[in-house]
């Protein structure tokens, strides 16, 4: 499965000035794939550890900093003999008490060795008080695969270089594959395991299973991680937004939410579901003019969700709502919106 995220980490790892690389991302946009393909076809060695899962890491940085130490327990653990040649990757690394903090050393005492973590939840962790390594680090956001990816994927890359090249004669004459195309990436989203059941069964059904799946997860995590105090705001928020979308509104409706419901009750709702990456925010503008940040209106703003084959769970969109051409009024232009949200906030790479 190709990402194209797969340059940046090249880049990375051929940049001489190279710091411990932090991939943000939402859980199961594939950062724990990318990582260990990026490992295996990149370099000789890989030094995996699953922080959440590997009780001998939790004490690893309660005693001190000293790289040596680090290097030669990481090494007892994976069984990996750990050279400056070795990609030593730590996944879940908000697990670790000082995790974050051990990547200033890393930097500053062992620039020679690639270093890379990655967590679920490591949005939220560098916005709850957790111990940022400020200027210490490289950062790579990671998204849901585009509709770009989704024709990798199914094989269809000269059909996507056509798109890319702008041989809109060519696209003119196939625009109704084109057009099923969208439809059924609509329908599937960009999360890497419902591509996948997408590819390995053409079943609608299936897919959908695996997104509600993959909801449930995020729903726990909420429940699990979030403040006890916003849990129930945080869900009435993430499950207000179909609605939100599906409403010709021009702005995010708090009474969509709750009847009554003001702005000052929400904002930490609002902004842990940013935080944990599962919604964009994005505010409306006054004026059209550049830079867009000073014609920002931060009272108006809509939310969307991170993917659009999510979105079609979360409403409870029959399939076939999604493949087929609607011949009455019921479009399909809340799932274009957020089509487009996502497909924009991909092309926001953060710059190693």
């Amino acid at each position: 499965m190709k990402r194209k995220i797969y340059k940046q980490l090249l880049k990375w790892k051929e940049n001489k000035d190279r710091k411990p690389l932090m991939l943000l991302g939402a859980r199961q946009v594939g950062k724990t794939w990318i990582m260990q393909h990026f490992g295996k076809k990149e370099y000789k060695n890989v030094a995996y550890i699953n922080c959440d899962d590997e009780p001998r890491m939790k004490q690893l940085f309660e005693l001190d900093y000293t790289i040596d130490r680090i290097l030669i327990t990481i090494q007892a653990i994976t069984g990996v003999r750990i050279t400056p040649a070795t990609l030593i990757i730590m996944d879940e690394i908000q697990e670790l008490y000082r995790g974050l903090a051990s990547l200033k050393y890393f930097c500053e005492n062992a620039r020679e060795y690639h270093v890379a973590v990655a967590g679920s939840l490591l949005g939220l962790s560098l916005h709850q008080g957790e111990s940022y390594p400020v200027g210490k680090v490289n950062t790579l956001e990671m998204y849901p695969m585009t509709f770009e990816e989704f024709l990798w994927a199914r094989g269809f890359k000269q059909r996507m270089d056509l798109l890319q090249h702008g041989m809109w004669d060519v696209v003119k004459s196939l625009r109704t594959l084109y057009i099923q195309h969208l439809r059924e990436y609509y329908l599937v989203g960009g999360m890497p395991e419902a591509v996948n059941k997408f590819i390995e069964t053409n079943d609608a059904n299936a897919v959908r299973e695996v997104q509600e799946e993959i909801i449930r997860a995020y729903e726990k995590d909420i429940s699990k991680h979030a403040p006890k105090e916003q849990v129930v705001r945080i869900n009435q928020v993430w499950n207000s937004i179909p609605s939100q979308l599906a409403k010709e509104n021009k702005k995010f409706i708090y009474g969509v939410v709750k009847q009554g419901a003001r702005a000052k009750d929400y904002e930490l709702a609002i902004q842990w579901l940013i935080d944990a990456g599962l919604v964009y925010k994005i505010s409306r503008v006054k004026t059209l003019g550049l830079p867009l940040k000073i014609h920002e209106d931060i009272s108006a703003f809509k939310l969307y969700l991170l993917d659009c084959g999510l979105l079609g769970a979360m409403s409870k969109t029959p399939p076939a709502l999604l493949l087929l051409p609607n011949n009455d009024n019921t479009g399909k232009c809340d799932f274009t919106e957020n089509f487009v949200c996502c497909q924009l906030e991909s092309l926001r790479q953060i710059p190693i």
